[in-house]
């Protein structure tokens, strides 16, 4: 936008990356961040719906992380999967098929966070009584949370970015709490997608949380009879997170929100979640955000990214 707007002044692509994104992105270099911000100040107007002055009767916004611990079984996984991928990222032959690799091994690592049965497709036939919260920290911890929110009347929203897992979601916890939960995804036509919304909004007894796939329901909808918004994984770039949120947290919302941010504890989930929170005192939206520079750390990076913490485990 701002080369379309004033072209140069930020220049080339390439010295726009070796200038800002790389030292922000990759380094959190308070410096570089502080001089992009001091050059396009003049052009930008930033306001956010919590200023008094622009929306002085939304209800207040808290935000929470809750930490949980993987299981045994997890555990195994993920260093299974954390040895195996860094040994192919290191002997591949092109810097193509590294980048694959890298994406790849991150994608792996983010399902077994979630749940075991993720990572090896085995979400479609278990259900509650299979005792899927023993298998799965996060889904222990949202369990716990369901049983509490649901006995005071609550509804809550549930974002995933995967599909699977968000199938998986809907599956566990109408067999658990005998109630019905919706899921929107982006395989849902339209016309029932506004029947889905129309149920959650509007009906007095109707469906008291919302699964939905973070890029099918991430932006577009209100849905203010939630109360609870809760990120059962996380997305990389914080504006993604925060347009979903903002399902609930809008114009019409006549309760405080409560935001649960689920993070595994000593894994790659916890590091992400660090970096979200340097891209967000960075003002690094202005750069853009993604996961492709990840592919460009040395082998040994990776390692300190996604290698297990057991000392930060319970």
């Amino acid at each position: 936008i701002m080369h379309f707007l004033n072209p140069g002044f930020l220049g080339s692509r390439e010295r726009f990356r070796k200038e800002f994104a790389l030292p922000i992105e990759r380094y959190g270099e308070e410096q570089a961040a502080a001089r992009l911000r001091r050059m396009v100040a003049p052009f930008i107007l930033r306001r956010v719906k919590t200023d008094p002055t622009v929306i002085q009767d939304l209800p207040e916004k808290q935000e929470s992380k809750e930490y949980c611990y993987l299981s045994t079984e997890q555990a195994t996984l993920y260093e299974a999967v954390v040895q195996d991928a860094l040994a192919a990222i290191d002997d591949a032959e092109d810097e193509m098929k590294r980048r694959g690799l890298v994406l790849a091994m991150l994608m792996k690592l983010k399902q077994i966070c979630n749940h075991p049965g993720h990572f090896l497709h085995q979400l479609e036939g278990e259900v509650a009584g299979d005792k899927g919260e023993a298998r799965s920290g996060k889904l222990a911890r949202l369990t716990e949370m369901m049983d509490e929110l649901l006995d005071a009347g609550d509804r809550a929203l549930i974002f995933s970015q995967f599909t699977e897992m968000g199938g998986y979601l809907q599956s566990y916890l109408q067999d658990r709490f005998g109630r019905p939960v919706l899921f929107l995804h982006g395989g849902v036509p339209a016309r029932q997608r506004q029947v889905m919304v129309e149920r959650f909004q509007d009906e007095a007894d109707g469906p008291p949380v919302f699964v939905l796939s973070l890029k099918a329901g991430g932006t577009g909808l209100n849905l203010t009879r939630a109360n609870h918004v809760f990120h059962f994984d996380r997305w990389w770039n914080p504006a993604v997170e925060d347009q979903a949120t903002d399902r609930a947290f809008r114009i019409g919302q006549k309760q405080n929100v409560q935001v649960h941010k689920f993070v595994c504890v000593g894994t790659l989930e916890e590091q992400i979640d660090a970096m979200i929170e340097e891209k967000k005192a960075l003002a690094a939206s202005i750069v853009g955000s993604g996961e492709n520079w990840l592919t460009e750390l040395s082998t040994n990076d990776l390692r300190d990214l996604v290698q297990l913490r057991r000392q930060m485990m319970a």
